[in-house]
């Protein structure tokens, strides 16, 4: 029999992939890749579940320090979100494809599958990233069925019933991805641009639960990563589950967005990232209190041009790395503290400390300058010439 690796939730989909591959004549071998939104006990649920399913042999990877220095670090220093809304929690499928491609090469096969279906922006961003590792050959159940019935999720359990394997009876109202970043919900109300119900908040509190009090928190950065809050020092993926969890309170970092998906239908989901919306919030303040002006309006452009690579599903191609590299140069001097004031629906960098901030010794905005009159009139002409110039020629 032919190996084959497929990238495993758990799910109704996935479930049904592995006795379908295995009726196409594959040895199964699952991976269930924890990119931060499972515990424990889930995946030992999700080892049991392939295991009764056939799988010849299943396994469990956990990616937390990978996601953060491979994704999340690049992310914040871009200071960027898709669509200038959505901060690119899709951005673990990269891991999950690596991690699956690593067991293809243990196992010596070039046979890989997911369980994507046709219609989403996933099946591109696996697709393509498994294209960036080689001459893989990826079989896709979900797709070569969708064709072919008109209820795709009704047989794939009547697929599963029929060859006696359990399916659940409880359906989710909602479609919920959690990973370390956030989590995205989509499904019945979102999905028809009505207002989402209090079943749609997932790390975020109702507004009816906010805290009446604010709170201030200090985040201390080295090299733009935050390694630090309130003096203490946290490894990134925990630091994150703790800014997820405070700010979560505050209800901040929940967003309804209605994107252009990559492949060009509108797709309309919310999603919550607390963490993330107050790591980029507080880089942002030092690093605008540290960088030239040069460096505040360009860096943004290589940062926008980075979240399009990842969402779009070029996470592999090289200009992402080259745009990393750039990323990672000039975050080498953004170092410092900045306090962080947390109020429902906000997240505020109030004070900035640090070493290098672009203080001029010349002058104070706004208040007093080494430099008089003439000066300043002279350079206000100058640099308005070429509009005066332009106004003295092609005026009536």
């Amino acid at each position: 029999m032919k190996k084959i690796v497929l990238a495993f939730s758990g799910g109704l989909d996935t479930s049904f992939c592995v006795p379908y591959l295995i009726d196409k004549g594959f040895e199964v071998h699952t991976i269930f890749v924890n990119t931060g939104g499972t515990p424990k006990k889930e995946e030992e649920k999700i080892t049991k579940r392939a295991n009764e399913l056939g799988a010849k042999k299943h396994i469990n990877v956990n990616v937390d320090n990978l996601l953060w220095n491979q994704i999340i670090k690049p992310l914040v220093w871009s200071g960027a979100l898709y669509q200038d809304k959505y901060p690119a929690l899709c951005s673990d499928r990269y891991l999950i494809v690596s991690e699956a491609i690593k067991l293809c090469k243990k196992l010596n096969t070039k046979y890989i599958s997911h369980g994507c279906t046709g219609m989403g922006n996933d099946q591109v961003r696996f697709d393509l990233s498994i294209q960036a590792f080689g001459k893989y050959k990826t079989i896709t159940p979900i797709r070569e069925i969708q064709n072919k019935v008109n209820d795709v999720r009704g047989y794939e359990q009547k697929y599963l019933e029929d060859k006696g394997f359990k399916v659940s009876s409880i359906h989710s109202k909602y479609s919920i991805n959690e990973n370390l970043m956030g989590a995205t919900v989509s499904g019945s109300e979102i999905d028809e641009w009505k207002e989402p119900s209090k079943e749609s908040y997932i790390l975020c509190n109702t507004p009816d639960k906010y805290p009446s009090k604010l709170k201030k928190i200090v985040i201390e950065f080295s090299k733009g990563e935050a390694k630090k809050i309130d003096g203490v020092a946290i490894k990134g993926p925990e630091l994150l589950r703790i800014l997820n969890k405070l700010g979560g309170k505050y209800g901040i970092g929940r967003e309804i967005f209605a994107s252009d998906t990559i492949i060009g239908i509108k797709g309309r989901f919310l999603f919550e990232s607390p963490g993330i919306n107050i790591l980029q919030s507080a880089h942002r303040a030092l690093e605008e209190s540290i960088f030239t002006d040069k460096q505040n309006f360009f860096k943004p452009i290589v940062g926008k041009k980075w979240v399009e690579l990842v969402y779009g599903g070029f996470y592999f191609d090289p200009l992402a790395r080259n745009l990393e590299n750039f990323l990672q140069d000039i975050e080498l001097p953004v170092n410092g503290k900045v306090t962080m004031l947390l109020s429902p629906g906000k997240s505020e960098a109030v004070a900035v400390e640090a070493k290098k901030i672009l203080v001029s010794k010349e002058a104070i905005y706004a208040q007093s300058a080494s430099w008089g009159v003439e000066e300043s009139a002279g350079f206000i002409k100058l640099l308005g010439q070429s509009t005066a110039t332009w106004t003295d020629i092609n005026k009536k």
